[in-house]
């Protein structure tokens, strides 16, 4: 009875295999239509003085893209979705915290933000595939180190976008 049943799971495992392989493969992109295999990360439009953060969030996007949905880099013409956006403030040097002993040398934590406006568009249709506006993302630093700040801001507004595609299904 026991040979009977592992040749029968066996078999039942063999034959979801084809169906569990065309699912996964069904599920490339997230919740992106399947024709969207390629995509281009257009610069963003900057209304900050930070000259560094447009390239800073299109080459992470670029690399989330690929890494989590399976989207291939292409230039924007041949690109099945193109994604775009705006940077519309870039708050800077939030105090987020501190020691309230003056006697105590603790550093300074600092926080900034950046609010976005970013939509992935299906280019073969014409459809605006995903839309957020007033996206923010806060990141924390010490003293001189807004870069790291910066990034972790840059990669929680990847996450949303990420997530935010996935979310069409």
């Amino acid at each position: 009875m026991t040979r009977f049943f592992s040749r029968g799971l066996a078999a039942l495992v063999l034959g979801l295999l084809p169906l569990l392989a065309g699912c996964l493969y069904g599920f490339a992109g997230g919740g992106l239509p399947p024709h969207v295999r390629t995509v281009a990360v257009l610069p963003m439009e900057n209304e900050t003085s930070s000259p560094e953060l447009p390239r800073e969030l299109q080459d992470a996007l670029r690399l989330g893209l690929h890494a989590r949905l399976g989207l291939r880099d292409a230039p924007e013409e041949r690109a099945n979705a193109i994604v775009r956006g705006t940077i519309t403030r870039y708050d800077l040097d939030m105090a987020a915290g501190y020691s309230a002993n003056p006697n105590q040398a603790t550093s300074a934590r600092r926080r900034l933000r950046v609010y976005v406006n970013i939509e992935i568009v299906d280019q073969v249709t014409g459809k605006v595939l995903w839309t957020r506006t007033g996206i923010q993302a806060d990141g924390e630093y010490a003293d001189r180190g807004e870069a790291l700040g910066r990034k972790q801001a840059i990669d929680r507004i990847v996450t949303d976008v990420i997530e935010g595609a996935q979310s069409q299904w």
